[in-house]
This record gives C-alpha cells, sequence and structure tokens, in this order.
C-alpha cells in the first residue's frame, strides 16, 4: 500500500480501471461490448481478494453507466466503502466551473449513495480556469461530498496552477492521471513527474499497457492485430512494422517474466509502479476473467534494481519521450 498524495487514503499500487463497464452506452462507452453482470461481480471479486483496493470510473464512461455497474457489483458483493475505495471524474465538455458542484448529487447517485474517495477533473479543457475548477472542488472538500481532488490529462502549468490554488484553500492535489507506459514515457521529459515528485502527487497512469501491446499477445499471434476492429485497427504499433519494432522490448519483459511466473505485461506494470518510487500508480482495466487475475499477479512480486534498469534501456529505444 502507499498514500495517495498528501492524503490519509492508502492504496494498492494497481487499481482498475472499470471504463469497460459502460455497458457499450455512449461514445466513449461504445469502445467496449458488453459484459454480463455475473462477469463484472466476479471481475471486481478478484481484483478485491487479489489485494486491488480502489476502481477508477467516470461520468463519460457510458454516460454514468460505469458508476452504476461499479456500484451495483460493490453492493451485490457486500462490499464495504472502506474497502474499495472509488475515483470518479467530472466531464467538462461544454461546462464551466460551476458544473462542478452543480452535478456532484449525480454522481452520487450514480453511485448508488457509495463515497467519492477521488473526485477528478476529466480533461483540461473546459469552459473555466484551473483555478476556478479548483476553487470548486475544495468546496466539495470542506463539505464532505469527496474526499480528495485529482485532475487527468493537465500539463505541467495547468498542474501547478491547480495546486497552487488548492493551497489557497488549504488543500491538496492528490493525483494527475496521465497516459504512462513503457511506450509512451513524455511525462518524465515534460515536466509532470518531476512536479508530481515535487508536491508528493500521485500520478494515475492509464492506458499503462498500450492497448495490450505490451502483454506481447499481439506480438505472438500477429493474425490477432490483423483482425482488430476500432480505433486499434488504425494505430501503427499494431501494424507489422509496429510490431517488429517493439519486440526487442516484449521479449526483454518475457525474458524477466519467466523467473517470476508471470507474462510480460505483469512485468511492465511491475516496472511502471516501482521505477519512480510510490509516485506512480496504473490503472489498467480488466473485460474478461483473466485479466483480472493477469493484474492481481502484479502485486506478489517487485523488480530489482538491475531488472529495471534493463527495461529502462531497451523501453527508451522504442519509447515517445
Amino acid at each position: 500500500m502507499r498514500r495517495l498524495g498528501q492524503t490519509n487514503y492508502e492504496i494498492s499500487p494497481i487499481g482498475l480501471g472499470t471504463w469497460q463497464f459502460s455497458q457499450g452506452s455512449g461514445l466513449i462507452g461504445s469502445y467496449f461490448s458488453t459484459i454480463s453482470e455475473a462477469d463484472m461481480d466476479a471481475i471486481v471479486k478478484i481484483s478485491l481478494d487479489g489485494g486491488i483496493n480502489w476502481f477508477d470510473t467516470a461520468e463519460a464512461y457510458g454516460k454514468g453507466k460505469s458508476e452504476e455497474a461499479l456500484a451495483g457489483a460493490l453492493n451485490r458483493l457486500g462490499v464495504k466503502e472502506e474497502e474499495a475505495l472509488i475515483a470518479t471524474k467530472w466531464w467538462l465538455l461544454f461546462r464551466t466551473a460551476g458544473s462542478i458542484t452543480g452535478t456532484i448529487q449525480k454522481r452520487k447517485d450514480a453511485l448508488k449513495g457509495r463515497r467519492i474517495d477521488l473526485h477528478q477533473v476529466h480533461q483540461p479543457f473546459s469552459f473555466s480556469s484551473p483555478e476556478k475548477e479548483m476553487k470548486q472542488m475544495a468546496s466539495l472538500v470542506k463539505e464532505g461530498h469527496i474526499g480528495a481532488v485529482g485532475v487527468s490529462n493537465f500539463n505541467r502549468d495547468k498542474m501547478d496552477r491547480a495546486i497552487q490554488e488548492l493551497n489557497r484553500h488549504e488543500a491538496s492535489l492528490a493525483s494527475n492521471q496521465m497516459k504512462y507506459s513503457l511506450l509512451d514515457r513524455r511525462i518524465e521529459t515534460n515536466g509532470v513527474l518531476d512536479l508530481a515528485k515535487q508536491h508528493g502527487v500521485t500520478i494515475i497512469a492509464y492506458s499503462p499497457l498500450e492497448q495490450g501491446i505490451l502483454t506481447g499477445k499481439f506480438h505472438d499471434n500477429p493474425d490477432l492485430a490483423a483482425n482488430l476492429s476500432g480505433p486499434r485497427k488504425h494505430m501503427s504499433q499494431f501494424k507489422p512494422q509496429g510490431l517488429a519494432r517493439t519486440l526487442p522490448l516484449i521479449n526483454v519483459l518475457k525474458e524477466i517474466g519467466n523467473a517470476y511466473g508471470v507474462g510480460a505485461g505483469q512485468v511492465a506494470l511491475n516496472w511502471l509502479v516501482h521505477f519512480h518510487g510510490d509516485t506512480v500508480v496504473a490503472i489498467p482495466g480488466a473485460s474478461k476473467l483473466k485479466h483480472a487475475e493477469d493484474n492481481v499477479k502484479v502485486l506478489g512480486f517487485k523488480l530489482t534494481q538491475d531488472e529495471m534498469k534493463k527495461i529502462d534501456e531497451e523501453s527508451r529505444k522504442v519509447a515517445k519521450m
């Protein structure tokens, strides 16, 4: 367990992202197919039993369907609030900061009254400034509606502005949710990671397996990539040339994983949550029971410094930096 930012929350290095619980609803939710209620319950239970104690969702995921599905699964399983922390997000499109407080009851209703431990601004491009957004978030903390404040996809400047504004209200920025993986390490060079370390902000890494590339399954079976549908079908990393480019990194991950009895994906996640000390946590998703089982395996071992260095060096040859 590690602290979420400067809060009193203790979270597991791996959380469960629940975008896939959107039940195929809405533009964002339609990225995934529908998952049965029984499978969602099983995915949540496997995660909790394996040591994962927090779940990331959002208003934008199926227009609240993901929040409803997550809360429904937790309720059916009889899980107490303190046993399953919930992080959700305010969607800002065509809205101003006042919507943060104006819609909080809808978020609570979608979560069936369960506690919102971390509330995040989903994107940095609303009609309001970071200062106005953080002022509203701070008021929600003060009034007991939420436990902590986070942002998502904030660059260094906007993240710094959010930190300073929250400090003026005797609050702190707990997290910044960013795209981060062994193939996308831009936060290491654009100032975001450095600022997070300076102010004790947790980086929540989304897309930590790069849409499955870092599991190695597409390298093992190129036909899987050839038969993809949706956005991934057009991404260069899934093309033969892209797979060939990342194969050396995958081979290193597999080689190291063999010693721990895990796959390339588990090694990639383990590197992510340990290479920068306690600063980075990750939220892989799980649309199948096996995915949930794979996620919890990450908590069962820790790479050595030499292993992390070897992965770091191979990653730098192919990652966005």
